[in-house]
């Protein structure tokens, strides 16, 4: 393990290494997996995502003047349509992640200004005497070893005092560095949705200076790669709520729409930054998580219903649901009777309500900006919680035309839930993209 004071060595990349371009797998274009290998993708790993090479691919094809993501999480589309040089913006409404996405759109600075800002934000931490840790969070105590923990805070603190020395942009990526080895530091396990597992322990976990050293490393490499590639590097991020009309994008301007919205699967999008947002002192704990975060994005889990005690009444007579009011009716009406039956008697009924109100504000929200004749692709799955199916291609689609689309297919890409090992219910369910034409 790396001792406070170990000097930590690192050096620029003396080989070039190569982008190489796999081909495109159907089958996973709806998952991050193969970002890991790309270059700026591979700095942050943040599961609730989709292919960017699948990306990049249908911007060449379609050749749209502009590309709009309204769920951006960490940048992938931006990142792709850089690649395949065109203009891009994105939404991201959840704070953390719109600026982790905002850090990895400045791949574009000197390489080697980042990597002298990380010597001396090191040589800072080193130098400085050892952090007051003060009250430390639950979750960090149940997540790192003490002497790690202190290294952490040496460099978050070693941070705080230098970042203005930097260039804005610069300090950005130094903030991401240190986020991102927040979890190959810890020595608890990470679900496949980036949810933190305290009981669940890995066997090597990194060291503090090694980590940090190696994703500056990294990241360094990256942005010589991509200097020479002739790639934008001029898309937008945007803090913004994807059902409110924005005011810095043009009406009729977009000509392409690709995205993955959040799934009415109970996935918790607040809670999956919890760790890295502790860590920072932006939340003391997971109570914290309504007003930082909850509030500002689509309501997609059974916590945010509860929290907002939403009334599934009041959400029903929504206008903005008309077109399938009664199918849906009938699903929350059910899924409000099963609850009784469970133990966590879980929100799920006002969850899908309000989610589908969400989804149709979008859907109204998008028709102004977009040209007519564009293309608009969700990457989208169906939903069964409490065993009960909620057609979820289906409903968009038909709340896409209500808000003045023309027309839409659902193209279903694999299935899910087939495997039916430790499952709560045993409804097939699949994935695909949902196609809308504007």
């Amino acid at each position: 393990m790396d001792s406070p004071k170990q000097q930590c060595l690192f050096d620029l990349p003396t080989g070039t290494p190569i982008q190489t371009k796999i081909a495109v797998r159907s089958a996973r274009s709806g998952t991050f997996t193969d970002n890991m290998k790309l270059p700026v993708h591979r700095w942050y790993r943040y599961s609730a995502g989709f292919s960017a090479e699948w990306v990049e691919q249908l911007i060449r094809e379609l050749s749209p003047s502009a590309v709009l993501d309204p769920f951006a999480g960490s940048g992938t589309t931006l990142l792709a349509a850089e690649a395949a040089g065109v203009l891009a913006y994105g939404y991201e409404s959840h704070p953390f992640v719109a600026r982790i996405a905002t850090a990895k759109n400045h791949w574009n600075q000197i390489e080697g200004k980042l990597f002298d800002a990380a010597k001396e934000l090191l040589n800072i931490a080193a130098q400085r005497p050892s952090p007051d840790m003060g009250v430390i969070p639950d979750l960090l105590v149940k997540c790192y070893m003490p002497e790690v923990l202190q290294q952490l805070y040496a460099l978050r603190e070693a941070y705080r005092s230098c970042a203005n020395r930097f260039d804005p942009e610069i300090s950005q990526l130094l903030w991401l560095a240190l986020t991102a080895i927040l979890r190959s530091c810890s020595f608890v396990g990470t679900a496949q949705w980036q949810y933190v597992l305290p009981n669940k322990r890995k066997s090597k976990p990194l060291g503090v200076l090694t980590a940090f050293s190696q994703k500056i490393a990294d990241m360094v490499a990256d942005m010589a790669v991509l200097r020479n590639t002739g790639c934008r590097s001029d898309a937008k991020v945007i803090l913004h709520d994807a059902r409110v009309i924005p005011e810095n994008v043009s009406l009729n301007s977009i000509d392409l729409v690709v995205t993955s919205p959040p799934y009415p699967n109970n996935y918790d999008y607040a809670d999956a930054t919890r760790l890295e947002m502790t860590f920072w002192a932006e939340i003391r704990g997971w109570g914290d998580l309504q007003d930082v975060v909850r509030q500002f994005i689509i309501r997609s889990c059974s916590q945010h219903a509860t929290a907002e005690k939403l009334q599934l009444e009041t959400l029903l007579t929504d206008s903005c649901i008309e077109p399938i009011r009664e199918e849906l009716l009938n699903v929350c009406n059910e899924l409000a009777e099963v609850r009784q039956t469970k133990g966590g008697k879980k929100a799920y009924h006002t969850m899908i309500a309000a989610y589908f109100c969400d989804l149709s504000k979008v859907f109204r929200a998008l028709r102004p900006i977009c040209r007519l004749g564009s293309t608009v692709c969700f990457v989208i799955g169906d939903s069964a919680p409490y065993g009960v199916y909620v057609p979820v291609d289906d409903w968009l689609g038909r709340l896409a035309i209500a808000a003045g689309f023309k027309s839409f297919s659902f193209e279903k890409v694999r299935d899910r839930n087939i495997k039916w090992k430790n499952r709560k219910h045993r409804i097939p369910l699949h994935e695909g993209r949902l196609w809308i034409k504007g």
